[in-house]
């Protein structure tokens, strides 16, 4: 039996400037590109989720690109331990080559599928990948992280240096068979209706300035690409070419909560800064209802949970003021909104929405202070003046079908700041 490499795609979903499969394509021949629909993740969602969609079509793409140079990917599904356990079996594997994630059921994952492979004598190689600095490279000058995201942007300006990305190398090295590709009925899933828009760079040259109206649709729809890796984070980089450096935050604050969930794992279920956890959550099932519905009879509220609840995705400036709404206005646990999130965002990055609701909530790293609560009604005045973002997703609104507020906000604003400093005293 011919030995084979693999190259197991995961968050990378694509042939161009892709680490560790033009690392694997260099140093062996007979490379198979892989695929694993992960049981532990893909059961807990339905089966026409959208972003199982995007997946699959990605996949596609790449099935049709490696066709052209001989090859094909090998697309399996279940649990990825078992799935390796096959393949060992069917296959003599000599090397395997990943991109890293830094998740922690993916470390978990990884350490697994590595000791399995380490067993059978089958190397296993992981490369950076999905980041510029990963989570030891911009460290505090004491080797701590950073908790605090000024320092940290400083800190990881001070060490960057322009990557160029790299073409696909050696593709003559690829397994030279191909197989046919599943349709996505056979994987169990259903095509979704909610469409995943392409990236749009243009919009970077005056984002600074339009970024926080959400009825200008200034928004570049590069989250979910960069999540599941359709483009990898260099060639956007070099794309911006320094044209927006407000823009380029954005990126920078998606590495630092990167690396806030690396160190502190444990913000997944608690709050960052323990002093918070004495805080009493109402937790009401039908306010929690309404928000999600978004029926609670604020508009910028609800425009933002519908337009969620639709089209998978939200404007950045209406996340801040619906996530804190509901930790703030309605004393719900931040938990329970970043779980929503989770169910329906196309770009859900466990990192970036547990740092975001928490910074909503006030109790995470660098967060909003407690005592700074949104007014939704002045927020809707000063970035959605004439309603048109609003009168889009609640056709209803300025009849009698539209409710009255969930609470009014001069009492939700009190009620919060005694509970949070009850909380904190406690």
């Amino acid at each position: 039996m011919k030995s084979i490499s693999i190259f197991w795609f995961r968050r990378d979903l694509r042939l161009e400037d892709n680490t560790a499969l033009n690392k694997a394509l260099a140093q062996n021949s007979n490379v198979l590109p892989l695929f694993i629909f992960d049981d532990q993740i893909v059961l807990d969602l339905p089966n026409d989720d959208a972003r199982i969609s995007f997946i699959y079509k990605n996949l596609q793409k790449i099935d049709g690109r490696l066709k052209e140079y001989g090859s094909s990917l090998l697309c399996l599904k279940g649990d990825p331990l078992h799935v390796w356990k096959e393949l060992l079996k069917e296959h003599h594997i000599k090397n395997v080559y990943v991109n890293k994630d830094y998740e922690p059921y993916a470390r978990q994952r990884d350490e697994q599928v590595e000791h399995l492979l380490k067993e059978h004598n089958v190397a296993f190689f992981s490369f950076k990948d999905q980041v510029i600095h990963e989570e030891h490279e911009v460290l505090k000058n004491d080797g701590t992280p950073y908790t605090v995201f000024t320092p940290y942007k400083n800190k990881w300006l001070s060490v960057y240096h322009p990557q160029k990305p790299s073409p696909l190398v050696a593709p003559q090295n690829l397994r030279q068979e191909t197989e046919r590709f599943p349709s996505i009925a056979e994987f169990g899933f259903t095509e979704s209706k909610i469409i995943v828009r392409d990236y749009n760079l243009a919009i970077v040259e005056d984002y600074h300035e339009k970024r926080d109206f959400p009825d200008v649709d200034a928004t570049s729809y590069l989250s979910p690409h960069l999540r599941f890796g359709t483009v990898s984070i260099r060639t956007i980089i070099k794309e911006l070419n320094d044209r927006n450096k407000t823009f380029l935050s954005e990126l920078i604050w998606r590495e630092f909560f990167m690396q806030i969930l690396f160190h502190f794992p444990d913000v997944v279920t608690h709050n960052f800064k323990r002093k918070y956890d004495g805080i009493t959550w109402l937790n009401n099932d039908e306010h929690f209802a309404k928000w999600c519905q978004g029926k609670t009879g604020y508009p910028m509220v609800d425009a933002g949970m519908r337009q969620l609840n639709t089209s998978g995705y939200m404007h950045n400036r209406v996340r801040m003021i619906t996530a804190g709404f509901l930790c703030k206005h309605l004393l719900i646990d931040w938990r329970w909104g970043e779980a929503y999130f989770a169910k329906k965002l196309l770009d859900f990055e466990l990192a970036s929405n547990n740092g975001n609701w928490q910074w909503a909530a006030g109790t995470g790293c660098d967060a909003a202070p407690y005592f700074r609560v949104f007014n939704p009604i002045e927020q809707l005045k000063k970035f959605d003046n004439k309603g048109v973002y609003v009168k889009k997703w609640i056709p209803e609104l300025n009849t009698l079908d539209y409710p009255n507020p969930i609470v009014e906000h001069k009492f939700a604003r009190k009620r919060a700041l005694e509970t949070y400093k009850i909380g904190i005293e406690a």
